[in-house]
This record gives structure tokens, sequence and C-alpha cells, in this order.
């Protein structure tokens, strides 16, 4: 990022990707690489603002970009320093005496759109999940190739027009409840209501989304009781790190007959793994 103003702005930057292992359908170890992904907290004047979920490639142009956006400043001159501190997950900004009563109004009225980040509470979510019991749900390789042919039936307006993500809650190889949305966490919410309305418990469930497994994907899961998150996408580093801490087993880039377990491959019994591929030929996801 080039900074042609006089701001006091760090350069800090995240590595892109981090190899991990993972179970491919061939129940062999690959080694795959995910996107990082990290709570970064504004503090505007000492003021706590919000905590964004982000690859962190860019952050101080992230920041000063939401600040702008949110209008809360309007104009660079308000901003003396961003400074950006990864041990400790927080974007330090100063401003040139900002009248803090605007930032109190903006913050009262501030609206979480429908695309894919936004805001977090991320703190206190974790905290209420690590003390509930996802009980782990086994599934057959097989079901799993049942629900995916289903989903990709499903996905009527994705197909037409590319422009939406699809969730959907499924029981063994049935779908009980599929929407469709402009952002993949109004889909997810969408879902989740239609449980709580109906009284639908999630212990024995699939959840399913279009979308990347970032952390807030899993947190919703996890709140829903949901033990499975099946994806046709990939994983954020943070996403695989509250898997882990919740329980939840997680699929992704699950096409067709492909997929790739990121956590909880003791809960696949591969009772239909594929023919093998031929000799030489290309792995379909280096090309996605």
């Amino acid at each position: 990022m080039n900074n042609k103003t006089k701001i006091d702005i760090t350069q800090s930057k995240r590595p892109k990707t981090k190899d991990i292992k993972v179970i491919d359908e061939y129940m062999n170890e690959r080694v795959f690489p995910i996107t990082g992904e990290l709570p970064l907290t504004i503090y505007l004047d000492k003021k706590e603002i919000v905590t964004l979920m982000t690859l962190g490639h860019y952050p101080e142009a992230l920041v000063i970009g939401y600040l702008r956006n949110q209008g809360i400043i309007d104009n660079l001159n308000q901003l003396s320093s961003v400074h950006v501190d990864w041990t400790v997950n927080s974007a330090a900004v100063t401003t040139n005496n900002l009248d803090v009563s605007k930032i109190d109004n903006k913050l009262r009225h501030k609206v979480v759109t429908a695309g894919c980040g936004q805001g977090t509470t991320f703190g206190d979510a974790m905290e209420d999940l690590k003390r509930n019991n996802i009980k782990p749900k086994k599934i057959k390789q097989s079901t799993i190739y049942d629900l995916l042919k289903l989903l990709h039936d499903k996905n009527e307006i994705y197909r037409k027009s590319g422009a939406v993500h699809g969730c959907a809650l499924c029981k063994e190889n049935k779908i009980l409840d599929f929407v469709e949305d402009v952002g993949r966490h109004n889909a997810v919410d969408a879902i989740a209501g239609h449980m709580w309305l109906n009284n639908i418990e999630g212990t024995n469930k699939i959840f399913y989304t279009t979308g990347r497994l970032t952390s807030e994907m899993v947190i919703k899961v996890a709140q829903m009781n949901i033990p499975m998150l099946l994806s046709r996408s990939g994983i954020t580093e943070m996403g695989l790190n509250v898997a882990k801490e919740t329980n939840v087993t997680l699929l992704g880039r699950a096409k067709g007959r492909h997929f790739l377990v990121y956590n909880g491959s003791e809960n696949i019994e591969f009772d239909s793994i594929p023919d093998p591929r031929p000799e030489g030929s290309s792995d379909i996801w280096k090309r996605r």
C-alpha cells in the first residue's frame, strides 16, 4: 500500500496461506494451503470501535476504508496515525481531535450489510461456545455424495446468476431447509430463524454452504449445535481453529465426488471411495 499522505502508518502484513494436513476422498493425507484469518480490533483515540475478521494482507488500508465507509471520518486530514500490531490483533488509530460525539452517533446507527464480511463479537461468542458440548456425528461417504447431488440441483439462483450464496440444513441424505441470499451470513441466519420457529434441534444435522468456512460461519453453526459443516469452498485458518475448539467436523472443496476433511476425519465412514484418477491427471482443486 502506497502512503502519499503525512499520516504515520505501519506496513504490517500477514502470510497469505498456511499449509495444513487434510484427508481427501481417497483417505489420503495431503498437505493443502489454507488462508489466514485474524480478528482485528479497531481503537479510535483509545475507544474500541469494532472487531473485524480479516485475511490481514493490507490491514491499515482496511481500517481507513472501514472508518470512511462507516462515515466516521470524511477526510484523511482527520487522521494522525494508524498502527497495526498483530501481537495483540489491534489497530490503534489516532485522530487530529475528531469530535467523539459524532462517533457515538454513528455507532448507535451502524447497519450491518448483507456482504460476506462484517463486524463480530468474536471473543464473547467463543466464550459461550466453549461451554457447549457438541457431540460428533458420523456420516458415510456415500451419504455425502448423495447430499452434494441434491444440493447441486437446489442451487438454482447461483447457477443462473452466480451472485448469491446458498445454505442448507440437512439430515442424512435429505435437505430440510434451503435458503439463497446475497450474503452467506443472511442465509445461515434465515435457517437459524426457521429452526428456532419450528423447534428443530441441530444435534443430528449437517449444515451446507457455498461460501468460505470462516470463523464467523463456524461460530454460527456451532451456536446452532450442528456438528458437521460442509462447503463447496475453502477454509480460513481461524475457521479451522474455531472448529477444533467447538468440535465441529469440517469438509470443504466439496463438489461432485471430491472433498477435503479439515477437521474430524474420524467421523467419516469411507464406504464409497472413487475410482483412482488417471495417472498424470491434474487435481481439480488446484484450478479453483
